[in-house]
């Protein structure tokens, strides 16, 4: 029975895929056999250049540049041929001129290059990336995780302002900023993974797009709760993360805060003009599994502001959390005299003074 004409669309559909896919397989294996025989004419014309060249031009140091390149562009079989061609040119010159141009110092200086380059190859080779592809995507993830940081617009009457600062100036932290406003209702997320610096920088990256997620999806009152959840699901015991949650309606100014083993929120009454904590506590997020988290309720009137933190702001090795919530309170009074958009940069550089941790702040005002 003769095939349908559908049988015989789908066949031949599936033989171009075929053979599209077999090009591009040895155009990408064609591109890195003429990556490695550029490496290797290279290194051998520098050897044959410092035998028979001018005086100079071709210095057998120079082969430390191939070793380099083939250490970004090429697999770890095809850089182990090219060292191998590059110790065969080195030994040449030897051979043919005087050891005194191949010394112990050039030969230990292209070695060791040379076993960096085949490790970071290996490196390459496992993410399946190659050249500067690798940097170039963790470039992405860093910017991706600061746009997530940043507050949506809020509406007239309204001001807000986030500071962000890594451990020891690094791109990645653990702490991280998410948010959402839909219509009336603002929410926001200050959230601290446990460790700091490049260490913390993984976790955040993956839990910012699962918390960002979360924070638009479920009700505020279980926000935290859900991300308890999705902790004890995925954490794999890699530790704690603590968080606080603002939700406000910025209609009336009515908030409600809840904190998972996170620094208090700090609410400034602009009539009293003092600075005084909230009493919002609870168990740090994936820890205890079905943890539930009461918030606490306030109102920001005309004038005030509430100020969200984590612990690298006020905790000190050896000494008492109380002590570093005072000196909160006490700088956040240059909120008030500079103003809560420019005041806020000032504050982070006061606490964070001499202390190497990730910290972040976020405030709030009512004009």
């Amino acid at each position: 029975m003769n095939a349908t004409p559908t049988a015989k669309t789908t066949r031949l559909l599936r033989s171009t895929v075929q053979r599209i896919v077999a090009v591009l397989r040895r155009k990408v294996l064609f591109r890195y056999r003429l990556v490695l025989i550029t490496l290797v004419a290279i290194a051998v014309g520098i050897g044959v250049g410092a035998v028979w060249g001018p005086t100079g031009w071709f210095p057998p140091s120079s082969t430390i540049l191939t070793v380099l390149a083939g250490g970004l562009l090429l697999k770890r079989k095809s850089l182990a041929s090219l060292l191998g061609v590059v110790a065969a040119v080195l030994l040449f010159v030897a051979f043919m001129l005087d050891f005194g141009q191949v010394g112990p110092g050039l030969l230990v200086t292209i070695g060791v290059t040379g076993v960096l380059s085949y490790l970071l190859s290996g490196v390459r080779e496992r993410l399946g990336v190659q050249g500067l592809s690798g940097e170039m995507m963790l470039l992405d993830l860093r910017d991706r995780l600061r746009d997530q940081g940043k507050l949506p617009e809020v509406p007239s009457g309204w001001g807000r302002t986030a500071v962000l600062r890594q451990a020891g100036g690094s791109s990645f932290g653990g702490d991280f900023v998410v948010s959402i406003r839909r219509e009336n209702r603002l929410d926001i997320a200050v959230v601290d993974v446990s460790g700091k610096g490049v260490d913390a920088g993984t976790r955040a990256l993956m839990l910012s797009g699962a918390f960002s997620g979360l924070i638009g999806a479920v009700p505020a009152r279980d926000f935290l709760a859900h991300c308890n959840d999705y902790l004890m699901r995925n954490s794999g015991g890699e530790g704690f993360v603590t968080a606080v949650h603002l939700s406000l309606d910025t209609d009336t100014g009515e908030y409600q805060v809840a904190s998972a083993g996170h620094p208090p929120a700090l609410h400034y009454d602009s009539g009293s003009g003092v600075w005084s904590t909230t009493e919002a506590k609870g168990v740090v997020l994936g820890v205890i599994p079905e943890m539930t988290y009461t918030s606490v309720e306030g109102k920001l009137r005309p004038g005030d502001a509430i100020m969200l933190c984590t612990d690298g702001l006020i905790e000190t090795p050896g000494e008492d959390l109380d002590a570093g919530i005072d000196r909160l309170l006490g700088a956040a009074d240059t909120l008030v005299t500079q103003g809560f958009a420019t005041g806020a940069s000032e504050v982070v550089d006061t606490l964070s003074k001499d202390k190497n941790d990730d910290c972040a702040l976020v405030v709030l005002w009512r004009t």
